[in-house]
């Protein structure tokens, strides 16, 4: 079996590396308490013909468009390895519609779970008699025995219905196991819709490659993108972007939204959960933001939150 490469052969840190910032010194502010926002949502939007977008938590978000009801990476339960939710599940999967599609960025277990995906699968197959639909990067359809799946690499499309997806290039890496290194490849999605573009970057350090997906899958309304997971930054930032990088991304992507995600969910790294929020938000402000004026335009979620695509 051949290993998957970067665009630009940058690779992600090796075991020595790990054992270096796991041994060596800590943001002592790295577990300063944070409640992260959360709305009570009882699924109703969900279940609505309309376009919206609701934050799950962590990468997982429900996409209504296209007239599909799409999950991204879904993480559904209460843990990722040893460590716990900061917050719960945005919406309960009992008061979610029947899922269409679930897109999956790469397979690490933060962003593909397979106890989830099987009881998306479970929940659509009891509502309706059909099948979830997972689309997911080459060689990521191993782990998903017995779903039903199509994979595809780097800009290659999948049509389901009116909706149209995408792999694109991230900076990243894969592995499950300890014998499987790369050798699945990862990815983001773009969707196409009538209704407009959505973007899901998946994890994904800051790499010279976004305004080459700006431009070929452009416009795009809404990029969702990570700004967690950073620190320490000589050890992250090959596969992790920090908030001041997402920001620069959404700027070469030249999108229309900036949705963050992959912040507040879990404590996965040495910033403090509710810092990254803090950091775009000063950026946004900042000379090399888009400004206050287009505040809106930041959308700074609360799990759970669901707002209207126009």
């Amino acid at each position: 079996m051949g290993r998957f490469k970067n665009l630009d052969r940058v690779d992600a840190r090796g075991l020595r590396h790990v054992l270096k910032w796991q041994l060596g010194a800590r943001r002592p502010d790295r577990r300063a308490p944070f409640v992260t926002p959360r709305r009570e949502n009882d699924g109703a939007l969900l279940h609505a013909a309309e376009p919206t977008l609701t934050w799950l938590g962590h990468s997982s978000f429900a996409l209504r468009i296209g007239g599909l009801a799409v999950l991204t990476d879904p993480i559904l339960v209460e843990r990722v390895g040893l460590t716990k939710r900061n917050v719960a599940l945005g919406v309960a999967l009992a008061h979610m519609p029947p899922i269409d599609v679930v897109t999956i960025s790469h397979a690490h277990h933060d962003h593909l779970d397979l106890a989830s995906c099987r009881a998306i699968d479970a929940h659509t197959q009891k509502l309706t008699g059909k099948r979830t639909l997972f689309v997911v990067p080459s060689e990521v359809g191993r782990y998903l025995r017995g779903l039903e799946h199509v994979e595809r690499g780097w800009w290659e499309h999948h049509q389901v219905g009116r909706v149209r997806f995408t792999l694109v290039p991230q900076q990243h890496w894969s592995m499950r196991g300890p014998f499987d290194r790369d050798e699945a490849l990862w990815g983001g999605w773009v969707i196409q819709a009538p209704e407009g573009t959505a973007y899901h970057a998946g994890d994904t350090g800051y790499f010279p490659h976004f305004a080459e997906i700006g431009e070929r899958a452009g416009p795009i309304d809404w990029a969702m993108l990570p700004i967690g997971a950073y620190d320490p930054v000589w050890f992250m930032s090959p596969q992790h972007m920090g908030p001041e990088e997402a920001g620069r991304a959404f700027l070469e992507l030249r999108a229309r939204n900036f949705v963050c995600m992959h912040w507040g969910t879990f404590q996965l790294t040495d910033e403090p959960l509710g810092e990254p929020v803090t950091r775009i938000e000063e950026w946004w402000r900042g000379a090399e933001g888009p400004g206050e004026a287009a505040r809106e335009r930041l959308w700074r979620m609360d799990v759970g939150e669901t707002r209207r695509l126009f």
